[in-house]
């Protein structure tokens, strides 16, 4: 019989019981069990009664409170102000489990039994009983992304982009994103492209911003986006880059109207808008791919934005885009006082 490897079960330990009282040696034990006589050594050990005989329950107790002490306590416990915590940024702010034990990191530095790893939350979830908490958890975790639509009109190949403002003449520092007031631009669009929600991700900070439309002119793109970005610090607008959807053919007066640089990427490059092509997946959460978004208000867009400007983010240190950004003004405003 080949050697095995593993715990002993029931059975097992009736065969050692048997054979133990009829004479036979740990070696013989071993051999029908296929097990080592040091195991055999072991289980006899374990399993000593009063009388000095081996007694299977004994031995199974034993196992069974040494097992119990090798376990790592679970640290998610429902009602425990932890498993709160991680609810509470789960369901209702929307975290991701990576950006909740990122964050948890962050706060609790010297305490690791007051932190948890996102396989730990995970598993959480999923162990949870039936129920809508359970659901709700689950549906609060990041969903896949579902088929490509129809492609877009675009500018690409039109005269309607400059070959002066294609992304390859950026300067360095917008793509090193060295300093803060450096935006990329997109649309959200609603249920058969009749409907849409302008998105702008500041690149340092990855500071969210977005803009209701009246509809997916180039004149409402240039009335939303300019109604929202005035709203920021003048120090803050410095430039847009933007794809070549033509709704921003009327991008020389956005430029006009907000003293900003607007840059175009390339045609088919998302990946030249990183971040707000990763934002704007994260949005769907909210904005589902077929809903009609011309019912939205700029209240409700300015919450969700609150929503994703407070999850903490692993390229910011575990750091908020709010927190990030409000880093930013207060340098700045402290470098105005030391100039004057």
């Amino acid at each position: 019989m080949g050697r095995r490897y593993g715990h002993l079960s029931h059975e097992d330990r009736g065969v050692i019981f048997a054979e133990r009282r009829r004479g036979a040696s740990l070696r013989e034990i071993g051999g029908l069990l296929g097990r080592a006589a040091s195991t055999i050594s072991r289980e006899l050990g374990r399993g000593e009664g009063e009388d000095g005989g081996y007694s299977p329950q004994t031995a199974r107790a034993v196992y069974e409170a040494r097992r119990g002490r090798c376990r790592r306590p679970r640290k998610l416990i429902e009602g425990s102000r932890l498993h709160g915590w991680v609810r509470d940024r789960l369901v209702h702010f929307r975290w991701s489990p990576a950006q909740i034990a990122g964050r948890l990191k962050v706060m609790e530095p010297d305490d690791r039994g007051r932190r948890v790893s996102h396989e730990t939350i995970y598993a959480a979830i999923y162990i949870h009983p039936r129920g809508g908490l359970k659901t709700a958890m689950i549906e609060a975790l990041r969903q896949a992304k579902s088929a490509r639509g129809r492609r877009r009109t675009t500018l690409a190949g039109r005269s309607l982009v400059p070959e002066t403002l294609r992304i390859i003449h950026r300067p360095e520092e917008i793509e090193a994103r060295l300093v803060p007031g450096h935006w990329e631009g997109d649309l959200i669009k609603g249920a058969f492209n009749r409907s849409s929600v302008g998105t702008l991700v500041e690149r340092k900070t990855r500071f969210v911003v977005l803009c209701k439309m009246d509809s997916n002119t180039a004149e409402a793109a240039l009335k939303g986006f300019t109604r929202q970005m005035k709203r920021l610090p003048a120090a803050l607008r410095k430039s847009m880059t933007y794809d070549r959807g033509s709704e921003l053919a009327c991008h020389p007066e956005l430029a006009r109207r907000l003293k900003i640089d607007i840059w175009f990427a390339d045609p088919h490059a998302p990946w030249q808008r990183g971040s707000n092509e990763n934002t704007n997946g994260l949005l769907r959460q909210f904005m589902p791919k077929g809903t009609d978004l011309s019912d939205v208000s700029q209240t409700w867009l300015n919450d969700v934005a609150r929503l994703m400007n407070g999850r903490p983010r692993k390229t910011l240190g575990w750091k908020t885009p709010a927190e990030t950004m409000a880093e930013e003004i207060a340098a700045f405003r402290s470098n105005v006082a030391l100039a004057s």
